[in-house]
């Protein structure tokens, strides 16, 4: 069914979309009302002037090339997908636009229909929508500063925390030492009480009962008694003088009053000199066997070390019967010098080995003989001060070999 030409005016008239024809020239031909409300026209002002009127200057260059290349190879199509469109309404203000391009031949002349639709509604709302996205993305982006504030400071409060049960629990533990340290100075006390009333007890009553009999050896050929209780009273005071030295040094050490002066030392020689001191007090017929194998020159504290084998010369002593050896020992190696002390004495029990640099520990196979159980204690902190180590092997009824090792040069006090 073909539709007449008062049908077709009608259509034209009351489109709602702009509708413009353009002859191949670029001018306008037809305009209707639509298209001349959109930009601002009366629809006859409009016929006869060229479409760049409804053209942005800023694109009219464009234009001119496009409606050539149109011309040239004309189609129908929606223009500028994928980009905005605009058009200039007569007071030169932008019209945001969708255009799509049709076109006929009458006469061997080409006329494009151009249909225009006004989207400045829905600019307005994308613009809208873009402006809304932009404030969801401010809001968004500000929930996520928050959230991560929130984070730090759930970390620093979780550090703080943190912090507070390390101090808690670093508290709980200098408690917890403390009450060990406590308890151990009790047990100390204890021990210390009962082993100064064994101990002060033998050679106080011996030095009462010799200097009793002293009194009732009057004659004059009687001096050969005389003089083994003199010497029994020697002895006495000795091993008291002994006692109250080892006691001396542990008070001194457990306050850390025992400074370390470092300095030059032989220390073959002080060995040596230790050796002739000691002979005094070896038991009859004990004797040393020294082997060294160089002067061990050592930047070191002398009287520790010195302290050191009196202790360990006077225990392989005490713990060997007459006419045994006591076997001396130095060597350098590795920036080291190492010294061990062998007896061929009584020996110490597995057992035993493993608490025998406690304070106050006597072996189980040495409660007979006279002692504070302090000295091998004494030594091995002498031997820490001195930033060294110290070890011993021992078979029962066999013998003990105590070694230590100390650095060439004494360790700066940190």
């Amino acid at each position: 069914m073909h539709l007449d030409a008062a049908h077709m005016t009608s259509l034209f008239e009351n489109a709602t979309e702009g509708i413009i024809l353009v002859n191949q020239r670029g001018e306008i031909v037809l305009a209707n009302p639509s298209a001349g409300r959109m930009f601002g026209y009366e629809p006859e002002d409009l016929i006869g002037q060229q479409i760049e009127i409804l053209i942005p200057e800023r694109f009219n260059t464009y234009h001119h090339h496009h409606r050539d290349g149109f011309y040239q190879k004309p189609s129908n199509r929606v223009m500028g997908q994928g980009r905005d469109l605009y058009g200039k309404k007569k007071d030169g203000t932008d019209l945001p636009v969708e255009v799509s391009l049709s076109h006929y031949k009458k006469e061997d002349e080409i006329f494009v229909i151009a249909f225009i639709v006004d989207i400045t509604k829905r600019k307005e709302i994308e613009s809208s929508m873009l402006q809304q996205k932009r404030e969801l993305e401010k809001i968004t982006d500000k929930i996520r500063q928050l959230n991560a504030s929130l984070e730090v400071k759930v970390e620093e409060r979780t550090l703080i925390l943190k912090e507070a049960l390390q101090k808690l629990e670093q508290s709980q533990l200098e408690l917890s030492e403390a009450l060990d340290k406590e308890r151990q100075l009790n047990e100390i006390k204890s021990r210390f009480v009962s082993m100064a009333s064994h101990e002060f007890r033998t050679p106080l009553s011996t030095v009462l009962s010799s200097a009793s009999l002293l009194a009732k050896y009057k004659a004059g050929e009687e001096q050969e008694k005389r003089d083994k209780h003199i010497q029994r009273i020697k002895n006495s005071v000795n091993h008291l003088n002994d006692i109250l030295e080892d006691f001396l040094s542990l008070g001194k050490l457990n306050e850390g009053k025992v400074d370390k002066v470092a300095g030059q030392v032989s220390l073959k020689e002080v060995i040596l000199d230790t050796m002739d001191e000691m002979r005094g007090i070896l038991k009859k017929d004990q004797f040393f066997d020294f082997q060294c194998d160089s002067d061990c020159n050592a930047c070191t504290d002398k009287k520790l070390f010195k302290n050191i084998l009196i202790n360990l010369i006077s225990n392989a002593s005490k713990f060997s019967d007459e006419g045994k050896k006591i076997l001396i020992r130095s060597k350098v190696e590795d920036d080291n010098v190492i010294v061990s002390v062998t007896d061929e004495g009584i020996g110490i029990s597995d057992e035993d080995q493993q608490h025998l640099f406690s304070s106050f520990f006597r072996g189980a196979n040495a409660t007979n003989i006279q002692g504070t159980g302090l000295g091998l204690h004494i030594v091995k902190s002498y031997i820490d001060l001195l930033g060294g180590d110290v070890g011993l092997k021992s078979t029962l009824n066999t013998g003990t070999t105590i070694t230590f090792t100390i650095p060439v040069n004494l360790p700066e006090t940190e």
